[in-house]
């Protein structure tokens, strides 16, 4: 199928507006849901509903992954190039969405400030390109074989259809990296973006559609929270549906593995973390400082790889924390749409700003002392939170192992490397970690003790790139790999080819 095969209603929206409805996409046609149902869509910042959005069923999944099934038969016989030449044109038409609708989309939706908005649209052209570019790396091997006369091949397949489930946190970049790999290798995929963020998400497909996708390759099914539970439930465990990927919180994913355990199917899964860091006696107080912070704070702690739990070597821990706490001083909350200098915005619901105030008075309650902070939800909506920084969160307080995903920053003390270590591992999160200290080589081995898929020394735990092998060592943080090669191991299957000579004789 030629990347210029005809797409219907290619054009739709070309940013969609967001006083627009959203539709479903399935085999390049836009539609409303097959029972007619839609669901809201609010403005976390006001409450106020800024746009209604189709609701997927049963129904339209069971046709959507039809569809992709029918449409892999051809997709996965394109050759490398064009595929390559359709994310290359993907990723320059997604820059363009910048000075597009692309911002106020991410800002009504996601509370997004704007640096964010920015990292979410280039990162999506990075994953992009980084995609295009496995193109021609999708490789197999030749094995020796013991029987005369044979030659072995094992290729790298594409495996069919796959579900996708991408969140809202990182809505443009994390629902490019669940579709772009499974694509770039002949998959076809299935997405179900998150209820509070289609039109954000929708961007990816608009963008691929744009660059030549043919129909039936990508299909995009919002669908309500009420919904959702079903809905999943049926992809996840349809016979043709062959990989699943799902990026979001331990607790669904859970769910999910379940469910394709009972099928024996693939996941990969991304879900929580709890990231620590690291700080030795002999680090960069300023550097470090400055890690925290971003790692941290970044999207108001709303990311998976967020640094939650730092532990400060004791001779250092009186200059660190002044260094911190006059670092989180400066920065300005509140609403980002009133102030454009606001770097922490309010969280994506009221019931979340909620459930992380709760875990910080839970902790002040039980004796945790807080150095930053005031306890206290404010906007109009109540989403907004100030940055907390607690220190003396004990292992029995629910702040100590629960995911916070919010603005909030705890402290702790050690004296000996193998403490260090220790407080680090003691966490069911596996995502990631950082290590401070200018010898190198005592970080490089802390580096490989702390139990993470990825350690990062002298630098923020938020921090990954497209050609990563990017994901959890298995807890709460799940299992399989997003990123480079490691994707593309994920997302095809080893088949064995044999050739024998004409002629050949066997003996029982």
């Amino acid at each position: 199928m030629p990347p210029s095969a005809e797409i219907s209603n290619a054009t739709y929206g070309a940013v969609s507006s967001l006083g627009e409805p959203q539709l479903l996409h399935i085999n390049g046609k836009y539609q409303s849901g097959s029972r007619g149902e839609t669901f809201p869509v609010k403005n976390p910042m006001t409450g106020r509903v800024i746009y209604h959005s189709a609701s997927a069923t049963v129904d339209d999944y069971s046709a959507a992954i039809e569809t992709a099934h029918a449409a892999y038969e051809s997709w996965s016989r394109v050759g490398p190039s064009k595929r390559r030449l359709i994310f290359l044109k993907a990723a320059d038409i997604i820059e363009t969405y910048l000075n597009g609708g692309a911002p106020e989309i991410l800002s009504a939706e996601v509370s997004a400030t704007n640096p964010w908005i920015k990292l979410n649209i280039l990162a999506t052209a990075g994953v992009f390109r980084e995609s295009a570019s496995l193109a021609t790396h999708i490789k197999g091997e030749i094995v020796p074989a013991d029987r005369p006369g044979t030659t072995i091949l094992i290729e790298r397949s594409a495996v069919g259809v796959v579900f996708a489930i991408s969140p809202w946190n990182a809505p443009v970049n994390l629902t490019a990296r669940a579709i772009a790999t499974p694509l770039i290798c002949g998959n076809t995929v299935v997405l179900k973006p998150s209820e509070f963020s289609p039109k954000s998400q929708h961007l990816v497909v608009e963008a691929l559609t744009a660059a030549g996708l043919p129909s039936g390759c990508l299909n995009f099914l919002p669908t309500s929270r009420e919904e959702s539970p079903a809905v999943t439930e049926f992809a996840v465990k349809h016979p043709k549906v062959l990989r699943v990927n799902f990026t979001g919180s331990d607790r669904v994913g859970r769910i999910i593995a379940g469910w394709a355990a009972t099928c024996l199917k693939q996941c990969v899964l991304e879900l929580g973390g709890k990231a620590p860091v690291i700080v030795f006696e002999d680090a960069n107080i300023q550097d470090a400082v400055e890690a925290v912070v971003y790692g941290a704070l970044s999207n108001s702690g709303q990311v998976c790889m967020s640094t939650e739990r730092v532990i400060v070597h004791k001779s250092i821990s009186g200059p660190f924390k002044s260094a911190l706490l006059e670092r989180v001083r400066k920065l300005k909350h509140g609403d980002h749409t009133a102030d454009a200098e606001v770097t922490i915005s309010g969280l994506f619901s009221p019931e979340s700003a909620a459930r992380v105030r709760d875990l910080i008075k839970n902790a002040v309650d039980n004796g945790a002392n807080l150095l930053a902070g005031d306890l206290k939800i404010t906007g109009p909506n109540k989403t907004i939170l100030a940055p907390h920084v607690l220190e003396g969160v004990r292992s029995n307080m629910d702040l100590y192992h629960k995911e916070v995903f919010g603005p909030v920053i705890m402290l702790s003390e050690f004296v000996t490397q193998d403490e260090a270590i220790k407080a680090a591992n003691d966490s069911e999160f596996s995502l990631c970690a950082s290590v401070f200290s200018q010898d190198i080589m005592r970080a490089m081995d802390v580096a490989r003790q702390i139990r993470a898929g990825s350690c990062h020394i002298n630098g923020p735990t938020v921090y990954v790139e497209a050609t990563l092998p990017n994901g959890g060592t298995g807890g709460s943080s799940g299992y399989g790999r997003f990123g480079g090669i490691a994707g593309v191991e994920e997302f095809t299957e080893r088949k064995i080819v044999t050739l024998a000579r004409s002629g050949m004789k066997y003996s029982f």
